[in-house]
């Protein structure tokens, strides 16, 4: 078993973006798939905005697809939805799966597209195994980000659609 104490220390300074304290805590053998009190991974608890550090826990193994306990989020989800683009290209290039759904039934797409978040948007919809799958309530991400007020976004993902018929 993981020491909790370590698994806490190295969650906390990837929730800070503590780039040089997680290095050298998985330098010295830190889990960094170890749940820490909250039942979080420290790359669950990434500062989404430092894809630095993002990027240095998913070359240490981290796995990009552990849900969040509560309302089954994943990382991608999260930052998709904070609109971190950075973080959720290194995501999605090692590996974490943008078509796992929240509790809610939203796929990463759809927390993005309801955001605005366009470069986000772009980076998702190719590689959302289908791009217009409901989510729970029923709407799809073109139609969330319609209902939201970004039409910047629904514009681009109606253009993409209607490009692959």
């Amino acid at each position: 078993m993981a020491d909790r104490s370590v698994v806490d220390t190295l969650c906390n300074a990837s929730a800070r973006g503590n780039l040089p304290e997680v290095l050298l805590l998985l330098q010295k053998g830190a889990d960094v798939n170890g749940f820490n009190k909250y039942n979080r991974t420290a790359l669950q608890v990434v500062k989404l905005g430092s894809a630095a550090v993002v990027e240095v826990l998913l070359q240490a193994g981290a796995d990009p697809n552990i849900r969040d306990p509560v309302c089954s989020l994943t990382v991608t989800h999260d930052a998709a939805r904070e609109g971190f683009i950075d973080s959720v290209r290194a995501l999605v290039d090692r590996g974490a799966d943008t078509n796992l759904a929240d509790e809610q039934g939203n796929l990463p797409l759809h927390l993005a597209a309801r955001e605005g978040h366009l470069e986000v948007t772009r980076l998702l919809i190719g590689r959302t195994a289908n791009p217009q799958t409901p989510n729970g309530q029923g709407y799809t991400a073109g139609q969330l980000a319609l209902l939201h007020g970004r039409t910047d976004t629904a514009k681009y993902i109606e253009e993409y659609l209607s490009s692959r018929e």
